[in-house]
């Protein structure tokens, strides 16, 4: 009899998930913040380096530098900014939404050292002798705007004045702002136009109060903006820009249309193929990776984290690694129903089965988007970020969320006797006698005798990392500036461009390109690199000049041969660690064999992603490393489940003698596992693909480097992971088998 309350509750829950996410869903989305490469705006790394010779710089002078940086940004009303300390004697600074970046970013690195001097530059006041918020905008007798300023002393308002008076007739007090000491002079400054100081006042007599006014060519904007710089206070310290990322508005809008709509797309098709593929249970992951998604939003937005390109990419990735969960579920569900097991029986027996399967996997990928987030800066922190957060959200829905739903169906009874509605037709379900001695059932890949042909397996891989090798030998990688400093230029065009129109343009402002290239749908994105840093002036120049041609202000990158260093070892140590943490987790899981077998599985995926972007000459930058790090995740994910079928084979095998006990195992593993490892594949596949046609620019390289990845992955654990186990496997019996006999006493 059918249990129909249960039934109930599941549209109950699905309704009120449903009408959750149509109700908060929207603001949810609004609420997360935008990443500056998603709406424009700028990052730069600064190295604090000491004002004075003798002044050290420590945590206290960098809190205080965060500080005054943080007072200069809120007086500018930029909205949540990310100023962070970073190692020892760096600050990053992360500023969305900026409109105009050029003024924000010399406000930003001007010290406001305010110092009053006379016509020989003494100094006779300084900033830290204002009072608190003690500047103000004001105007003069004329009624233009000026500076006011109040002192905290007025003995040194007095004092100073009393000795310009004795210079008459050179009773001038000079204000300076940034006065450089052997470079700056009142009398080199005094016949220019436009001075770099603020204002030479007569002074014809002493002040008593605690006041004085700057007088100058001051708009009101200008002198508000000059008393909001003086009351944010004087950087302590002197800040050298060392790494610089900006991103035009019409960009970062362009390229976060189409990233959604590349992951809408992708996603779409995941859910299709779910629902063609697993029937009902296609039906209740749709309804799991609907919440999932929504989940990763909303704890994003508890998290106030911000999203960046990356950041959507990982999400939409997520959406795979969920996909794969539910796969490895319904397949073994599917298995069970296949081998003549009653619908609750084969529900329970498949969800308990593939539990540590998908925990394992999980953990391997965690770990290695774990390290992306300890050695990634900036948006390839922000991609591990939403990596972590959906991996711990899709196991959450697709292993409890998808048992509960699906569990309400089969307990209710009335799927009983529906086996069509898991996929499985009545013709495949099959009788007790045809399983073997172990258990084991005919599969439809039983034609396919993978242990038979590893030879040509290690052969053809051999082949291509030789071929691989002589490649990369002869082309090199094309290096991005993150790994070999420079700058970098990206310019977005309404029509199409060619590399001589770039080139000319940039000759008029004296920049010669070492590379141009031009790509985009319809060739309107100009991407030009240079060798050396670009100054912050000529930055300037740049986007000024673009922008009065194009309408938009152009990506300007620049990256110091220092920070390049450090990227290139940071990413290799991130690699080696990912690597070593994963085969360190397989060996205790499972077996030190299988884990080394894992590992070097994962150096061919590698390798060959490398040797691909070689041939290619396409950009390597940090979200490659990304990539690698990320298919990592998803190669030892194929191979793990690989393995546990293989495990699971190995410990029912009564007598394991020879080198075909071992080989039939493998066979076995690998026939029972091959369609859950090619859809798996497929799914995340699905929106690696959208993200590489449709999805921005900005992420064209990842979402390559990604799906050439996972064609890489899944190959090398069919082909190579498996096969490799099996020959040191059998060495390994081999081995034990003589000492044994050895051993053995004469009769």
């Amino acid at each position: 009899m059918v249990k129909k309350g249960r039934i109930a509750v599941f549209f109950v829950l699905v309704l009120l998930f449903g009408a959750l996410i149509g109700v908060t869903g929207t603001d949810t989305a609004k609420n997360i913040k935008l990443g500056l490469d998603l709406q424009g705006g700028f990052e730069i790394l600064y190295e604090v380096k000491p004002a004075k010779e003798g002044d050290k710089i420590d945590r206290e002078a960098l809190v205080s530098t965060v500080n005054a940086l943080n007072n200069r940004v809120n007086v500018l009303g930029v909205n949540e900014p990310n100023i962070q300390i970073e190692g020892e004697d760096r600050v990053r600074v992360q500023l969305a939404g900026v409109e105009d970046q050029q003024k924000v970013r010399e406000i930003l690195s001007t010290q406001a050292k305010l110092t009053f001097r006379d016509v020989n530059d003494n100094v006779l006041l300084d900033g830290s002798q204002l009072a608190q918020n003690g500047a103000n905008q004001a105007f003069d007798e004329y009624g233009k705007p000026a500076v006011s300023l109040t002192v905290t002393n007025p003995e040194d308002l007095k004092n100073a004045t009393q000795k310009v008076l004795d210079l008459a007739p050179n009773n001038l007090m000079v204000i300076w702002l940034d006065f450089e000491e052997g470079v700056d002079s009142f009398e080199t400054e005094r016949n220019n136009p436009n001075p770099k100081y603020l204002s030479a006042a007569t002074v014809r007599q002493v002040f008593n109060s605690k006041s004085v006014s700057i007088e100058g060519n001051f708009t009101v904007d200008e002198a508000k903006e000059l008393a909001s710089l003086l009351n944010a206070g004087a950087l302590p310290v002197d800040l050298e820009e060392i790494y610089s990322t900006s991103v035009g508005a019409k960009f970062g809008e362009q390229a976060l249309n189409k990233t959604i709509i590349a992951g809408a797309i992708g996603i779409a098709l995941v859910l299709l193929f779910m629902l063609v593929f697993y029937r009902f249970p296609g039906v209740i992951a749709t309804i799991t990776l609907s919440i999932f998604v929504y989940l990763n939003i909303l704890v994003f937005d508890w998290m106030n984290a911000v999203l960046t390109l990356p950041g959507i990419a990982a999400l939409i990735l997520g959406v795979g690694m969920a996909v794969d969960a539910n796969i490895i579920t319904y397949e073994r569900i599917k298995e069970e129903i296949r081998s003549g097991k009653s619908i609750l029986s084969a529900y329970r027996s498949g969800s308990k089965n593939s539990f540590l399967t998908i925990f394992d996997a999980n953990i391997t990928t965690l770990l290695a988007a774990g390290v992306l987030f300890v050695f990634g800066t900036s948006a390839v922190k922000g991609f591990a970020t939403m990596l972590i957060v959906s991996i711990l959200l899709s196991f959450i829905t697709a292993v409890y969320g998808s048992r509960l739903l699906l569990g309400l169906w089969v307990n209710s009874k009335f799927l009983n006797k529906k086996p069509s509605w898991f996929g499985v037709k009545q013709s495949q379900i099959r009788n007790l006698a045809d399983a073997d001695e172990e258990g084991n059932y005919p599969t439809k890949f039983d034609r396919f005798d993978f242990a038979k042909h590893k030879r040509k397996f290690f052969l053809a891989s051999g082949i291509m990392i030789i071929v691989g090798i002589a490649v990369l030998a002869i082309f090199r990688l094309n290096l991005g500036i993150d790994f070999v400093a420079g700058t970098r230029i990206e310019v977005l065009a309404e029509e199409a461009i060619t590399q001589e129109e770039f080139a000319e343009e940039l000759s008029k402002l004296n920049l010669e390109a070492k590379e141009i290239i031009i790509s985009g749908d319809n060739k309107e994105i100009g991407v030009a690199r240079f060798a050396d840093e670009l100054s912050k002036e000529q930055v300037n120049e740049v986007k000024a000049h673009f922008h009065d041609i194009y309408g938009a202000d152009p990506n300007v990158s620049t990256v110091s041969p220092t920070v390049g260093k450090e990227l290139a070892r940071n990413a290799f140590i991130a690699s080696l660690i990912a690597m070593a943490g994963i085969i360190i987790y397989v060996a205790f899981r499972f077996e030190w064999l299988m884990g080394l077998a894992a590992i070097v599985a994962l150096f061919h995926d590698a390798f060959f992603m490398i040797v691909i972007f070689s041939v290619t000459r396409l950009e390597v930058d940090v979200t490659f490393i990304a990539a690698i790090l990320t298919i990592i995740g998803y190669s030892i994910n194929d191979t793990i489940v690989t393995f546990d079928r293989i495990r699971e084979l190995y410990k029912k095998k009564k007598r394991i003698k020879t080198y075909e006990d071992l080989a039939s195992i493998v066979n076995a593993g690998l026939r029972q596992t091959l369609g859950r490892s090619v859809n798996t594949a497929i799914t995340v596949i699905f929106t690696s693909v959208a993200l590489l046609l449709l999805g921005g620019q900005a992420i064209t390289n990842f979402s390559f480097a990604l799906t050439i990845g996972l064609v890489a992955g899944m190959y090398s654990s069919i082909f190579i992971a498996a096969q490799l186990w099996l020959v040191w496997k059998a060495k390994q019996l081999a081995k034990k088998r003589t000492v044994k006999t050895e051993a053995e006493p004469e009769v």
